[in-house]
């Protein structure tokens, strides 16, 4: 077994409600769904809504990441809306997606992405739900990942052992919850419940498809937040396994 120790910086976060993700048992692995949004995307409140389905499902991690590229619509009398957990790096992160799987750096929302391997509106939930069912049928390999709490406050995290694989190790931080009153912009006078608001993907380590310990220190998350382990080929690459992190790490609350 391998063993890796990683200082993590915490995050200050505005967070909201609930703890953290259902535990998955190891023949019960998580399929990863993506949703790229923004606050002022007319066309994304559903899909919003939709991710906060899929993220009380005890078998699926629902990611939501926030784009910048509508933060400077200007619709009409009501203006621009500013999306408060709009990052660039959540828009690169699309965009380096759409370079993998469409074969283009053209971006749109919202849009759902499948343990990194297809993409959808979404919207479109059986579309989406397709997705899904063929991950969970693929026989593409999966890696068994567990994260326990650690006594210094922070993870650590196990990742199993698949033969002639490899790839990269990806802490995502994350606010469970949080609800908005958008004042301005195409979804003004709406109020919009977001679930799973990705606020930070750090690389953590390497997997060489052996049997591999990483410890991650000084791990801090705030009431409201919660973080997740992504097994991935590269940066957008397909996910191979996942994991929530346990309750009450990093010193957020239950």
């Amino acid at each position: 077994m391998r063993a890796i120790r990683v200082a993590v910086g915490g995050l200050v976060l505005a967070g909201a409600l609930h703890a953290h993700g259902p535990a998955v048992a190891e023949d019960d692995p998580l399929t990863v769904v993506e949703l790229f949004t923004s606050q002022s995307c007319y066309s994304c409140p559903p899909a919003e809504a939709y991710l906060g389905e899929l993220s009380d499902e005890k078998n699926i991690l629902a990611l939501e990441y926030h784009v910048d590229y509508w933060d400077t619509l200007n619709y009409g009398r009501h203006g621009r809306w500013k999306d408060a957990f709009s990052t660039p790096e959540m828009t690169q992160r699309q965009r380096d997606y759409n370079a993998e799987i469409r074969n283009t750096r053209s971006v749109y929302t919202p849009q759902m992405v499948v343990d990194g391997r297809t993409e959808a509106v979404g919207s479109r939930r059986r579309a989406v739900q397709n997705l899904i069912s063929k991950a969970r049928a693929d026989d593409q390999p999966r890696v068994a990942v567990d994260v326990s709490a650690a006594a210094n406050g922070g993870v650590t995290v196990s990742v199993g052992e698949v033969d002639d694989t490899h790839a990269d190790v990806w802490l995502v931080t994350f606010i469970r919850e949080v609800t908005t009153q958008v004042v301005r912009g195409e979804n003004h006078g709406k109020t919009l419940t977001s679930h799973n608001i990705v606020r930070n993907v750090r690389h953590i380590g390497e997997w060489d498809g052996k049997t591999t310990s990483i410890d991650v220190s000084d791990l801090t998350l705030e009431e409201g937040q919660s973080c997740a382990i992504l097994v991935q080929d590269g940066k957008v690459g397909p996910v191979l396994g996942a994991a929530y992190c346990p309750a009450g790490v990093g010193g957020a609350a239950s």
